[in-house]
C-alpha cells in the first residue's frame, strides 16, 4: 500500500499529466528514475522536448507549490535530464525546456503550468 505522501504525489502527477495533455503536450514517459533523481514527466509540445517537474501543496500559503522548486531542485532535475538524454541520443539535439506544474488542493483544486520555468544555465 502506498504511503499517504506517495499517493498524494501520484494524484498530483496524474492531474498534471491530464492538464498538460489538455494543453497539447504528448507525454513520452512518466516517473523516469535516474541516479540523480526522478523526472516526473517527459513530454513533447510542438516538437520541443519538455521535462516537467510536478509539485503539490495542500494550499497556496507561503507561495504555493511553485516556490518549492528551488535552485537545488532545479539542479537535480537538470542532472537527471542529462542522464536521460545520455540514454536517448536521438533526443539530445532537440530543442528542450523545463516546465513546472503546481498542484494546490485548497481552498479549491488549482493546477498551474509554468512553461520554461528555469533554464540549464548553459549546461
Amino acid at each position: 500500500m502506498p504511503s499517504p505522501s506517495s499517493a498524494k504525489g501520484a494524484r498530483a502527477e496524474a492531474l498534471a499529466a491530464r492538464e498538460v495533455e489538455g494543453e497539447g503536450f504528448r507525454i513520452l514517459e512518466r516517473n523516469v528514475r535516474t541516479r540523480h533523481g526522478e523526472l516526473d514527466l517527459v513530454a513533447e509540445e510542438r516538437g520541443v522536448l519538455v521535462f516537467v517537474e510536478v509539485r503539490s501543496t495542500r494550499d497556496q500559503g507561503f507561495g504555493g507549490p511553485l516556490v518549492t522548486v528551488d535552485r537545488g531542485k532545479q539542479q537535480r532535475v537538470i542532472r537527471a535530464a542529462r542522464e536521460y538524454l545520455g540514454g536517448h541520443p536521438e533526443l539530445a539535439l532537440r530543442e528542450m525546456r523545463f516546465d513546472v506544474v503546481g498542484v494546490s488542493y485548497e481552498p479549491e483544486l488549482e493546477v498551474t503550468i509554468v512553461r520554461n520555468a528555469f533554464d540549464t544555465g548553459g549546461w
